[in-house]
């Protein structure tokens, strides 16, 4: 049986219009610590193999109906999970209606247009599921702790303004409020993993040969401006988790809790859209008994 949506939703989304705190939100929790880990661990894949059928069967009849998308944000410091969670909770989704785009460093062409601009061109349509694995986000995460990269975007006074960053908010909250007027549905996921754990995993990345092509030099530099991510992240979860594109604060040191979440979450989003399995009129009716008469007569 899937896990319960309701109760999902209670203990982990960020409310809207109150006072968010990442100190009340533990990156290690694993469930009930009366009952021990294996069995808790076992009960979790379970619960994500029942999650994911369900987000199967939620996919068809989101792309049956043809009228609402989904846009699932990722984001989190590096090594919290994001690329396995997109991994094992799309694994039984039909390809042909998920589309994952993978946010770098920006192009010079997209350093020319406003920030929100290459990630609006990725927004999915109708019927489909859209990843954006980090996102427009960066650009109140990374950018604001690293300020010298404004200079990069040549917006006129934009590193002068004491407002750049509330300013920023409002237009993602603008853009957010217009996606789901038009029927795109905006879930947004923060993997919070601990320094301790993020740390476990690049020593992981460096004593196994196999795991070297995932390491990188700067996901350790970045290790040191770690207070000032938190920071940024507490405050623009406070800014922009809406009712309609809610943020997910997920616990991330057990992948195997993340990954329960986050598949929960998916498939309960699309039911609560309401969706219909089109309806079918008197001719096309006839058309379906016409040809099983032809069938049956062969």
């Amino acid at each position: 049986m899937p896990l319960d949506f309701a109760k999902i939703q209670k203990k982990f989304r960020a409310e809207p219009g109150g006072r968010f705190r990442l100190a009340d939100h533990d990156p290690a929790w694993a469930g009930n610590g009366d009952i021990p880990e294996k069995e808790r661990k076992e009960r979790a894949e379970g619960l994500l193999a029942a999650d994911v059928d369900d987000l199967a069967r939620m996919q068809e009849l989101l792309w049956a109906s043809d009228t609402w998308s989904v846009l699932v944000i990722f984001q989190a410091m590096d090594a919290a999970g994001k690329d396995g969670a997109i991994k094992h909770v799309m694994s039984g989704v039909n390809p042909q209606g998920v589309e994952v785009t993978s946010f770098k460093k920006p192009s010079d062409e997209e350093l020319d247009h406003t920030f929100l601009w290459r990630c609006m061109k990725r927004v999915p349509e109708r019927g489909r599921i859209g990843i954006f694995n980090r996102s427009y986000y960066e650009e109140v995460l990374v950018v604001r702790v690293h300020e010298q990269l404004l200079q990069a975007q040549r917006i006129p006074g934009v590193s002068d303004r004491p407002r750049t960053w509330a300013d920023r908010f409002d237009d993602i909250n603008a853009f957010e409020r217009h996606l789901a007027r038009n029927g795109t549905a905006v879930v947004k996921f923060f993997l919070n993993v601990s320094r301790k754990e993020q740390r476990k995993r690049f020593l992981s990345r460096i004593d196994e040969p196999d795991k070297h092509w995932k390491f990188s030099p700067a996901d350790v530099a970045e290790r040191q401006h770690w207070d000032a991510y938190m920071k940024a992240y507490e405050e623009a979860i406070a800014a922009t988790s809406t009712d309609h594109a809610p943020w997910y604060v997920v616990p991330a040191d057990k992948k195997w809790v993340s990954r329960a979440v986050v598949a929960a979450v998916l498939a309960g989003t699309i039911r609560g859209l309401g969706l219909e399995w089109p309806k079918i009129d008197d001719a096309k009716r006839r058309q379906i008994e016409e040809a099983r008469r032809l069938l049956e007569a062969e």
